[in-house]
């Protein structure tokens, strides 16, 4: 029961915030733009649970309203990187010398840049809110799946398995589509599911500087990032976000290992 109890905690903890993401209603019938002057800066009470912020705007109902858009990004941001890794693993492992050097040296490029400053350029050419986030995290970790899917390839495609597809006339496509992706996506499933933690805590950021959903919309970072100014008068504005993050993070992180440790 202890070994589990780690999962089974992380489980609620997703589900509740899953559930928060498709219908905040269920669990706070208030509203996360209604302002009112005369509740700004109010402590955690039993109205209002989590304080309110410097608006009157309650920081609980901001918080479930913000589990939306800031999932979106983990999730979004690593679903597109999964695709366009694998896109570029398989292009690599199967379209030949030339065409491999070529892929991996733009994914090396890639890796060699730091990630913020990747993100930063693409947002400002781009422009701030979560469409765009999520591209920048896209853009700068789908070389990191580029080069496991190849990796598992250039062994998949030697196996003899795929050998005596071959050998009965399949054809490339099938190959590919029957044997090669379902054995190379089994790892990238684990890693991926890891890594939604890491996308998540990089919208955040991103969120953070202001480049993220722009205000009043909700989202973890931006609360974040408007709760430091009043951090010594109303430290609960910066502080259950910065929590929700961090438990929505580790509970991915959990679940991911749990999943690694069945997939090994």
């Amino acid at each position: 029961m202890r070994r589990h109890a780690g999962f089974t905690l992380a489980t609620v903890v997703l589900a509740l915030m899953t559930l928060a993401a498709l219908a905040p209603g269920l669990l706070t019938g208030g509203d996360p733009g209604g302002a009112d002057a005369l509740k700004a800066l109010e402590g955690p009470s039993a109205d209002h649970w989590f304080g309110t912020d410097a608006n009157g705007r309650d920081v609980f109902t901001r918080i479930v309203y913000g589990a939306g858009p800031s999932l979106l990004a983990g999730l979004g941001a690593t679903a597109l990187a999964v695709v366009a890794g694998t896109a570029l693993g398989l292009l690599a492992a199967l379209g030949g010398r030339v065409l491999d050097e070529l892929v991996m040296r733009l994914v090396e490029v890639v890796l060699a840049l730091p990630t913020l400053l990747l993100a930063l350029l693409v947002i400002t050419v781009t422009g701030p809110g979560t469409v765009n986030v999520i591209l920048a995290i896209a853009l700068y970790t789908a070389p990191g799946y580029a080069r496991l899917v190849r990796a598992q390839t250039m062994v998949i495609k030697r196996a003899g398995f795929v050998e005596a597809a071959v050998s009965l006339g399949l054809s490339r496509g099938r190959i590919i589509w029957r044997h090669v992706l379902p054995n190379a996506f089994e790892p990238l499933l684990v890693l991926a599911t890891i890594e939604v933690g890491t996308a998540l805590v990089a919208a955040a950021s991103l969120s953070y500087l202001g480049l993220g959903p722009q205000p009043p919309a909700p989202e973890w970072g931006a609360m974040l990032s408007a709760g430091r100014d009043y951090f010594s008068v109303a430290w609960w504005i910066a502080v259950f976000p910065g929590v929700a993050i961090t438990l929505t993070v580790l509970s991915i992180t959990v679940a991911g290992r749990r999943l690694q440790r069945r997939v090994a």
